[in-house]
This record gives C-alpha cells, sequence and structure tokens, in this order.
C-alpha cells in the first residue's frame, strides 16, 4: 500500500532547500580556491619592494634581479649625462651608503642634486641599479604666505585684460 500524500510528515520543499544550501557551499569553496589560486600564483611576480641604498647594501644577492623601488637623495656631483644618448647616471644616497644608478629616458624636470628621488628598477651583479622609471619626490605640505606678503592677485588688471581679449577677439571674424 502507498502512503497518503496528505498524511506525510515529509515537507516537498526540504530537496529543494538542501539543494540551494549545498550550491551555495560548493559556490563559496570553488572561489575561495580560485582566490587562493590567484593570489598565490601571480603575487610573486608583482611584488615590489621599497628599499634605501642601505638596505640594498645589507641584502647582498637578494637585491639582484628582484624589482625595487630605490629611495634617497640624488648624492651632490654625482649627475652626468652620456653624450649622443639619453641615459642618465647618478648615485642615490641615504646618509649611509650610495647606489650607482644608470636611467634611460628624460628625468623630471625638477630632478636636480640633493632632491628626493624614487627610482623602479633592478640591481644587476655589476652593482649598478638599472631604473626603467624616475620619479622625483618633493614635499607635499603646502604652506600660505605669511601676512599677505604672497603674491596678490590685481584682479582691475585681470579684467581689463580679459575685457580687452574678447573686444579684441569680437573684432576678429
Amino acid at each position: 500500500m502507498t502512503p497518503d500524500p496528505r498524511t506525510s510528515t515529509a515537507h516537498p520543499a526540504a530537496p529543494a532547500a538542501y539543494r540551494t544550501r549545498l550550491f551555495a557551499v560548493g559556490a563559496l569553496l570553488v572561489a575561495g580556491l580560485a582566490f587562493a589560486l590567484i593570489t598565490a600564483g601571480g603575487i610573486g611576480k608583482n611584488l615590489v619592494y621599497y628599499w634605501t641604498p642601505k638596505d640594498i647594501g645589507e641584502a647582498g644577492e637578494k637585491a639582484i634581479g628582484a624589482t625595487i623601488r630605490l629611495g634617497g637623495l640624488v648624492a651632490p656631483g654625482t649627475i652626468a649625462y652620456a653624450q649622443g644618448s639619453s641615459q642618465l647616471e647618478f648615485d642615490v644616497t641615504d646618509g649611509h651608503a650610495q647606489v650607482h644608478v644608470k636611467s634611460k629616458g628624460v628625468p623630471p624636470q625638477m630632478f636636480r642634486e640633493r632632491i628626493g628621488v624614487v627610482v623602479e628598477g633592478t640591481m644587476t651583479r655589476a652593482g649598478v641599479f638599472e631604473s626603467h622609471r624616475l620619479m622625483v619626490s618633493h614635499n607635499n605640505e603646502y604652506r600660505a604666505p605669511k601676512d599677505g606678503k604672497g603674491e596678490t592677485l590685481d584682479v582691475k588688471a585681470l579684467m581689463r585684460s580679459l575685457q580687452e581679449a574678447e573686444q579684441s577677439g569680437s573684432k576678429t571674424p
């Protein structure tokens, strides 16, 4: 004899809820596994270490070939441009050690001796840091002029020049 479905104690939605729960747990496991693989597999290639010249000297062989951001000051008297090429050579110092840097390309406009720089590149076995990116570091602190001693804007002269520009612009066809 078959059981009467009207008197059955089993809930008909129970298998659907179980499947939904099983699917959610499975999806979370797959997502977690994918995240772990992406993190473990790609992070080593994309790490960039920020070191000072002293850190590079202390690291020895570990510094060779790794992508590094070297930070420090441009040592005075060390800037040299190679003739016939866009190669720039200079030393970066942190007060304790110095690293010789070779950089290709045009340096930033603010580049000069005794300014903070961050160069990104790799250390070679020859003891030269080959840079493919040169950034000038500067102070982000803004200081307003004290007691109105800064430049003042002559509003009347500015308005006059704007009016003259508008008038001369309207006369031309």
